[in-house]
């Protein structure tokens, strides 16, 4: 049932993109902790690894980026159309849009893992030991369209989800004017604004997680490990956040999706609970 419409195709995108964005970020993790313990002797996964997480990260955060816009505009369209909304084209078009979002952040940045290599740090303190890196070496040009690219994927989806958050909350405002026509239009809008805050307040949140990973592209340098590193990876770890929070962002502000949420989970209790009463 939730699926019956564009918005819940936009959700589920969001939550496969979640997944997988944990998944490559555990590997990554426990790879490149794995390579500062010991030596590692397969060069031949480390290359593949350098070429292929990386990539799939920056497709990944960015697919949910736009989906979560996407999310936004659907629920905005929805409100502006009404009665005459199709549910049936906007699940066939979230698929079409999902496809075109992909195909999309593929080729803004399939230069990424051209242009990226493993590089041998040795350790001032110990000689015989040394640190492998996967680094990403472009030219100035490429520098420059990388940074409009990732400027681009943040800065849009943003745009769109907060336009379409006031968008929502004027249209609905109108609507209620109709009916309540005693009433100030300020009060009403006022009203709506403290209904759906949480729209208004998400797409803020979402900006300032996200934004230590745009910054990270425009002052990013080749230093030594050592030196300032948390403060990089202080701000690369919180911009994985906002793919953890969909759940909070868009299910449970929702009475619709947080019920849905509420039966399945109900669901699959007295399913484990039958099982579990067969076995024994």
């Amino acid at each position: 049932s939730v699926r019956q419409v564009g918005c819940g195709i936009y959700l589920l995108g969001s939550s496969i993109t979640t997944i997988l964005t944990m998944i490559m970020f555990g590997l990554k993790y426990f790879t490149y902790l794995s390579t500062q313990i010991s030596t590692p002797s397969n060069k031949s996964f480390l290359t593949f690894q350098c070429y292929s997480f990386d990539f799939l990260l920056r497709i990944c955060l960015n697919m949910d980026q736009w989906l979560n816009a996407c999310v936004a505009m659907e629920r905005a369209v929805t409100i502006i159309k009404g009665i005459q909304f199709d549910k049936k084209k906007s699940k066939e078009l979230a698929k079409k849009v999902l496809i075109i979002l992909l195909i999309l952040n593929i080729l803004t940045l399939i230069h990424d893992p051209i242009y990226r290599q493993l590089y041998q740090e040795e350790n001032d303190n110990d000689n015989n030991k040394t640190r492998i890196w996967c680094i990403v070496n472009y030219s100035l040009k490429l520098q420059i369209y990388n940074r409009i690219i990732n400027t681009f994927h943040f800065f849009v989806p943003f745009l769109i989800n907060l336009i379409s958050s006031v968008t929502l909350i004027v249209k609905e405002s109108d609507q209620k004017r109709r009916l309540q026509k005693n009433q100030p239009y300020k009060n009403v809008l006022y009203r709506q604004i403290r209904e759906h805050q949480n729209l208004l307040i998400a797409p803020v949140v979402l900006f300032l997680l996200a934004l230590p990973r745009l910054i990270l592209t425009y002052v990013s340098e080749c230093m030594s490990s050592t030196k300032d590193s948390w403060l990089f990876l202080f701000g690369y770890f919180i911009s994985f956040i906002p793919s953890m929070i969909v759940f909070i962002i868009f299910v449970l502000p929702s009475d619709f999706y947080r019920k849905e949420y509420q039966k399945t989970i109900v669901q699959y209790k007295n399913q484990i609970q039958q099982r579990f009463c067969r076995t024994t």
